[in-house]
This record gives C-alpha cells, structure tokens and sequence, in this order.
C-alpha cells in the first residue's frame, strides 16, 4: 500500500519571500491560484500587503489570502496567523463592495491569536519609546503584531476559538489587560478599558462565527481528495525571526518550513518551495542592507529603482530603501528554505539601465564571503563585491515568452540562475497576472 502523501493526494506548492518582503508575491499566488483549489496563509498578519492587479484593476489583501480573487478557490488562515478581527471584516467588506464572494470560501483556524486593542497600543508606544531613547526604532508596522506573538508564547493570548465563549473571553481579558497595565503606563500610552472591548469582541464574534474552522483538519481533507493547495507565505525570508537580521525583523517565522507549522498539516505535504524574487533588492524599515543605494537624488540608479518601480509599502505607504540584486543574501534564503525553483519579479524595472550589477559576495574583516553572515553586526559591516553586467535598452514589460526578452535581459537571468543554483521557474514582467513568463509549472513538473 502506498503511503507517500504526494502519491495520495494533489500536489502542494509553498511560495516564499527572499529578500526583505515586497518581492511581488501576492501576484504570483493570484496566478498560480489557477491551478489550485485552496490557499491558506500560515504566518504573519496584517502587516503583510499583497497587491494583485487583474485587468487593470488594483486590489490591496492584508489577512485574506490572495486566492480569494479566484471564484470557487477555498481560502484559509493557518493557527499561524495573529488576526486582528475588525481588521480582517473590514477587508472581508471592501472585497465584498466590489463583487468578491468571501464568507462561504473563508475559513479561519480556531487556534488563530487575536490582535486586540492593547496589542496595538503597546507595539506604537514601544516604538516611540525607543525613538525618543535614541535606540532606534525597529520599523515595526504598529499593528500590534509582534505584542501579540509575544502573548502568544507566553499562553496568555486570546484565542479565536475563546469568541465562541463570552464568559471565558471575558475572564482572558481581565487577566491580559492587568498583565499589561503597568507596561503601558510606563511607556505613556493610554488606558483601556476591558468592557468597551469586550462588547466590540462580542459582535465581532457573531460575523466570525460561520467561518470558523479546523483548518489542519479541512487541507488535509481537501490534499487526499486531490486538491492542490498554495500556501501563501507573508514578509520575507531576511525579515524571519530566527533566521533574519536580528533584532530588525518580523515577529513570525517567514520560511517555508513553517508552512507546515502554521497551517496545521504535516511537512510532507509541501512539495514545491518556489521562491519569489525581485530583480533587484528593496527593504522597508531599519536594519542592513549591503547593496543599499540612495534613492533620493534623480538621475542616480537608486532613485530609477525606487521611481520606476513605484517602490512603496503597501501597508504603511512608506519609501522602500532599493540597491542591487544580492547573490549572497539570497543563498542564505535558498539554504534554509530549500528552494526548488524561483520567479524573478519586477525585470522591466531594469529596463533602460546601462549597466546592472550583482553582488556576489562581501569582504568582512579582511576576508572574503559568499553568504549573507548570522549576525546583524556582521552584515553592517561587509563590503559588497559586485559583478557588473550589461544593460539593455529594449522593453521586457508586459512580455509572455522567454524568446520576447532582450538578450541581455536573458543573460542577466541565466547568470542569476547560475550563480544560486536555483532554476528560474517563472519570470514576472509587470503587475497584472498576465504580465508572466513561465518556464517551469511548479504544479505541472
């Protein structure tokens, strides 16, 4: 009797982050969404942005896994995922106004933490605690995410599941409330109140309700049924607790490993790791980045970077630091995701640009490296080693089929693929999902 779970059911693919987020990911589900009946996000919450544009029309997701812009596509929110609720029916609402089907294709996992209002105001005031100290922010979003991780590992958080029972919720609440209390009065926020809270929580409660669900349970039905599952990650791989640039990272793991974690199911579901990689490298917030150009001055590269690629935070609005595409960085992500293949985004941002080039590796401290170092210090403190290759001046954008790119734009992506030892799956070639050329299927190999 076969026992192989790939051999019993469909096949499942996990799309990552490489670099520091904002990598494009969320048109890449959208478009890998067609061979899949189910998404489901596994870490993070809405401090990830994803913006699809089908048609010409933009659409911003937060919480809502990107799959729901598919009719008949099942989508899930992983145990993985901090929700905050009036944020997530507020984004369920805007879907809705616009002709999206949510409610009946939504499920979220019971076992989900709650993002609350003190969740909130302790991730702002902390931050501008640390300005006013002189430490240095983090860069969070002040969306009470990383508050709400923390009362996660410490088994005080509240629970999805603690909406379906008033008098158990009301009782955590207490108890959470006064756990914070003193913290908050130190770092100057304002006070909450547990029954104004409590009230919203309970109306809340009542549109949740029908969506609420054993998500592990419900993809592992769906995989021995021969549904292909995506699981979409959030933030990116650099951006990972553990493995990213400590302390100036994200409050969740972003890696592929803990698609499995996070959603509930085993790792021998997850088949394909297909790793989303911009062409260039960009980061929002503090924290090293070798190949960082300035961005402010027309005319400089950093600044074609950040204009022609419209280079802002999709939640926070804010400009994102740009510099050059990082080899060495990104075997790190290929180590510890197990990248099977990449989509390289956003190529016809380089359109145009005499030369472009590659780091390949650092100098630090009088040697030579190829591999983004452990240690945040450490990384402060390399000197990037670049390759230079040509240019083209030929337009990529919008383009369907490998043969279409400009020469040099294929050499640029061959030399990529040859340098990380990864091969290139797909190609991104501007913001609207037809705008995509693929060379791999990671459901279809």
């Amino acid at each position: 009797m076969k026992t192989d779970t790939q051999t019993q059911g469909g096949r499942n693919v996990v799309v990552v982050g490489t670099q520091w987020g904002d990598e494009g990911k969320g048109k890449v589900v959208d478009w890998l969404t067609e061979g899949a009946q189910g998404v489901v996000r596994f870490q993070g919450g809405h401090n990830a942005g994803h913006t699809l544009v089908i048609k010409g029309r933009k659409t911003a997701l937060q919480l809502v896994p990107s799959g729901i812009m598919r009719d008949d596509v099942a989508c899930y929110i992983g145990n993985g995922v901090v929700v905050d609720p009036t944020h997530l029916l507020g984004e369920i609402k805007r879907l809705e106004a616009i002709g999206v089907e949510v409610r009946s294709r939504l499920f979220i996992s019971e076992s989900c933490p709650l993002i609350l209002p003190v969740h909130v105001e302790l991730d702002r005031a902390r931050e501008a605690a640390r300005e006013t100290s002189g430490i240095g922010k983090i860069g969070t979003t002040g969306k009470g995410i990383g508050p709400a991780y923390e009362d996660k590992v410490a088994r005080r958080a509240l629970r999805v599941q603690d909406l379906k029972h008033p008098q158990r919720f009301a009782a955590k609440l207490d108890e959470l409330l006064a756990h914070h209390h003193q913290a908050l009065q130190h770092l100057g926020g304002s006070g909450l109140e547990a029954g104004p809270m409590f009230d919203h929580a309970m109306e809340v409660a009542e549109q949740l309700r029908p969506m609420m669900a054993d998500v592990g349970l419900r993809l592992q039905r769906a995989h021995l049924a021969g549904a292909n599952i995506l699981f979409e990650g959030a933030q990116g791989t650099l951006l990972d607790i553990d493995h990213g640039t400590y302390p100036f990272v994200t409050s969740s793991n972003c890696v592929a490993g803990n698609a499995a974690a996070g959603a509930g199911v085993g790792p021998g579901m997850l088949h394909h790791i297909l790793g989303i990689t911009k062409a260039y490298t960009t980061r929002v917030g503090g924290g090293p980045f070798p190949t960082e150009l300035p961005i402010d001055v027309p005319g400089t590269i950093g600044h074609h970077l950040s204009t022609v690629g419209q280079e802002r935070g999709t939640v926070t609005g804010r400009a994102r630091r740009c510099g050059w595409l990082d080899i060495a960085a990104l075997k790190r992500a290929a180590i510890i995701n197990g990248l099977s293949g990449l989509c390289i985004t956003k190529l016809d941002v380089l359109d145009g640009l005499k030369e472009i080039k590659v780091c390949v590796g650092y100098r630090l401290n009088g040697q030579e490296v190829d591999v983004l170092p452990l240690d945040a210090d450490d990384i402060v403190a390399c000197e990037p080693v670049f390759e230079t290759l040509p240019g083209w001046s030929g337009s990529s954008f919008g383009l369907t089929e490998w043969a279409q790119l400009p020469a040099n734009a294929r050499a640029y992506l061959e030399h990529v693929q040859s340098l990380l030892g990864v091969p290139i799956d797909m190609v991104s070639t501007g913001p609207d999902r037809v705008h995509t050329i693929l060379l791999r299927h990671p459901y279809k190999h």
